[in-house]
């Protein structure tokens, strides 16, 4: 694990990092404070830090005081080492932000067993981050094909119209359906029906920009945010959608199957509230429109006629 010492005294720097070294640490050294803060606010900042109270250009305490006052994660253990051996001294670096003190001049067993304690704390927060970002995803994403649920794919739009009218950028949204996916699921089984709606995922994503967005709106449909493209551009993306699911068949459990999608989608240039739901609305019309004309192609609502059948 990645280690700070920040010291400036030449003899306890030579001290720490044989110390540290020994100890199977990777160890980076600040010779004075401004240059401790430096490396602890950088975005691969060590995960551990032993700070010298008294150092140039800023003290260990100031130190700890502007690495709280970030409130950073993954969380930054502080040792703070110090010769103030007085309650108040110490009761100022702990309020300051310190996890730990040890007073100068200390004992190297006893700065192993403290950063010991301090690695394993570090190591619990960086499970309960992980934690949380699986709870997170759990939360937010579709438990069978990975992509955004139903629920988040819709705050994203709302996120997505605030920030298209702000920027007076125009917005389309594409609901897409896979066609006769109930005979998939009866000929083959839903287990088989599952791969299908993971494979749809994996190829819908592969052809989506890195801006545009795409969620499970429920069973076999799914919506797509497409920002910042003229109507035709809209087509476009959804052609690509289309043949990228319509193309390749599917390997099946012991078969192939050639599956097809319909899509409707719809755009705007004039975001308002409320223009989240109309686009939603408008765009499943024009789903049932190409499906109507036959399935296997591409509508768009009646602002902006357009198709691809």
């Amino acid at each position: 694990m990645r280690i700070l010492a920040a010291e400036d005294n030449p003899v306890f720097q030579a001290m720490l990092k044989s110390l540290l070294k020994k100890w199977d640490y990777e160890v980076t050294i600040a010779h004075d404070g401004g240059e401790a803060w430096a490396h602890l606010q950088s975005a691969d900042a060590p995960r551990l830090a032993i700070l010298d109270w008294m150092m140039p250009v800023l003290d260990g305490v100031e130190v700890c005081r502007r690495v709280r006052a970030a409130a950073r994660e993954p969380y930054i253990y502080i040792l703070l080492l110090t010769a103030r051996t007085q309650a108040e001294d110490l009761v100022e670096g702990m309020e300051a932000g310190a996890d730990d003190y040890l007073t100068k001049p200390f004992n190297a067993h006893e700065l192993r067993a403290r950063l010991r304690a301090g690695r394993r704390i570090v190591e619990l927060q960086e499970e309960l981050l992980l934690a949380r970002e699986a709870l997170r995803e759990q939360a937010t994403h579709d438990g069978l094909t990975g992509v955004r649920n139903r629920a988040a794919i819709l705050d994203l739009l709302e996120e997505e119209t605030s920030r298209s009218g702000r920027e007076r950028q125009p917005l389309a949204v594409l609901m897409v359906d896979l066609d006769h996916f109930k005979q998939i699921n009866d000929t083959f089984g839903h287990q088989t029906g599952d791969t299908v709606l993971l494979e749809t995922a994996r190829r819908m994503k592969a052809m989506l920009r890195s801006y545009d967005a795409v969620g499970r709106y429920g069973g076999e449909e799914f919506l797509v945010i497409v920002p910042g493209c003229s109507p035709s551009a809209t087509a476009s993306q959804a052609e690509r959608l289309r043949l990228a699911i319509g193309t390749e068949p599917f390997r099946l459990p012991g078969a192939t199957a050639s599956i097809t999608c319909s899509i409707g989608f719809a755009w705007t240039d004039e975001v308002v509230p409320g223009t989240a739901g109309r686009l939603i609305h408008d765009a499943d019309v024009a789903l049932y429109s190409a499906k109507a004309l036959g399935r296997n192609c591409v509508q768009s609502s009646a602002a902006y006629p357009a198709s691809v059948c």
